[in-house]
């Protein structure tokens, strides 16, 4: 199904609209989570989850019966891409068990597997795409001093590496059925020169007990010792500080959620893409009588979030009864499955009205950018294979943890995917170019605001509705 230009841009300022709360077209500056989506086409994907479930509803990412409808539902991420995935410590900043899992779970609930599968590979191809572009000057990058030294995937490569995927998701599904026990498995090892090797191993040290604790964890990065006492660092731009009076009610409403003293809280600024815009606090929480040094380790960052509905379920809201959960509820109870070992600290709260998500903040949480992966200076397609294999493994053993009952799940997955993964990863790299195209009329629609906003401009467009 194909749209004309002025209804596909009007479906993406509506959508930005209902989700963001401000429409990328109005007579005003753009929000900030807009502005970066217009930078380049993987940035508009991470922004634009809900644009992905509306194409899916509507027909215009056609994904195969079999794996739509022929699996049970399980557990899934919703805003699956490749930076959705990356190193952490199991059981949140109180756990030294480095591993490699997904990462985020904002937008988890139940459906089908499909969704995240689906997504992950549209995400691959805008990760060659976008690293093509930093190449050869069409996109820019603060991740990479000159990226024209570098080599980027082809189009040929991000397919190789779709496949891949699927076929690392599949043998993992394969094994399961074999062995049940095989869920509870995780990533925790990586050689040297694999492409995650050099990011496992700084996630190691930065774990708790690890050599780079106390200089490079999260924790360590975010706090400071003054005058004996454990402080945010200042960080503007990053940290804001609360007047008196909001910090208090901060600290009333969710002292009951940690394990110890609320030593420091924090407006966190600017973080993510797709919730960019979204208020959250950092609490720094231990030991009401702090030491020094050596009550660093037990010392860690609890991030408290507001938290807005999955973004599946605005397309698809009858899928599930599970899906009726409070928003926050229903993201505590897809990643508590989806996790072999869930943070400690993990709940969910209504304050002001508002849904709030309450969790750890890792210590040796390492992401991964995609010029990490697809950036090489020979043969990044192999680097964006291995990555990819790792992913569809880490995936799968998520997603079999959604029914811990039976292998059903598992055994319809091993079943159904080869005679579909040629179709699918063709859908899916034919639906990227689409998001290529989507993130150019995103970033034309900011050029005329910015035109219109200027002292010579005319009148602005008009605001559609939502």
């Amino acid at each position: 199904m194909t749209q004309s230009d002025d209804a596909r841009q009007h479906l993406i300022r509506s959508e930005l609209l209902r989700v963001d709360g401000s429409d990328p077209g109005a007579a005003e500056a753009p929000s900030k989570k807009h502005s970066k989506m217009a930078e380049n086409p993987f940035r508009f994907l991470r922004g634009s989850a809900q644009l992905f479930y509306a194409d899916i509803q509507q027909g215009r990412l056609e994904l195969p019966a079999a794996l739509s409808e022929s699996p049970p539902l399980t557990t899934v991420m919703g805003d699956c891409h490749v930076a959705n995935f990356g190193f952490l410590t199991e059981q949140g900043s109180h756990g030294d068990q480095v591993v490699f899992c997904p990462n985020d779970y904002d937008d988890a609930c139940v459906g089908p597997a499909v969704w995240d599968i689906a997504r992950y590979l549209v995400s691959l191809a805008l990760t060659a795409e976008y690293c093509r572009g930093l190449v050869d000057g069409r996109y820019q990058s603060d991740e990479v001093d000159d990226p024209a030294e570098l080599e980027a995937p082809s189009a040929g490569d991000a397919e190789e590496a779709g496949h891949a995927f699927l076929d690392a998701y599949r043998r993992t599904c394969r094994h399961c059925v074999r062995d049940p026990g095989l869920r509870f498995e995780a990533l925790d090892a990586f050689p040297k020169k694999h492409v995650l090797g050099k990011a496992f191993r700084k996630a190691c040290r930065r774990a708790a007990g690890g050599k780079d604790f106390e200089t490079k964890s999260t924790l360590a990065k975010e706090v400071r010792i003054d005058a004996g006492r454990l402080v945010f660092r200042d960080r503007p731009g990053r940290f804001a500080r609360l007047d008196t009076e909001r910090a208090e009610a901060v600290r009333e409403a969710f002292r009951p959620y940690v394990d110890d003293a609320i030593l420091d809280l924090v407006r966190r600024l600017g973080a993510g893409t797709g919730s960019v815009d979204l208020e959250r606090f950092y609490l720094l929480v231990g030991p009401e009588g702090f030491a020094g040094g050596e009550d660093l380790a037990l010392c860690h960052v609890v991030e408290v979030k507001q938290q807005r509905p999955a973004s599946p379920l605005y397309w698809f809201p009858d899928i599930s009864p599970v899906n009726r959960l409070q928003s926050a509820h229903l993201t505590i109870d897809c990643q508590r499955l989806m996790q072999r070992a869930p943070d400690l600290v993990l709940d969910e709260a209504i304050w002001e009205d508002t849904p709030w998500l309450v969790r750890s903040r890792h210590h040796a949480r390492v992401g991964i950018d995609p010029e990490e992966i697809a950036l090489a200076p020979k043969k990044p397609g192999k680097q964006l294979k291995a990555y990819a294999q790792a992913c569809g493994q880490a995936l799968a053993l998520a997603h079999a943890r959604g029914d811990r009952r039976s292998t059903r799940f598992e055994a319809a997955m091993a079943k159904q995917l080869p005679d579909n993964s040629k179709a699918l990863v063709t859908a899916c790299a034919q639906y990227a170019e689409q998001v290529v195209a989507d993130q150019r009329r995103l970033r034309a629609i900011l050029r005329r605001l910015d035109a219109a906003a200027s002292p010579a401009a005319g009148t602005s467009p008009q605001t559609p509705s939502a």
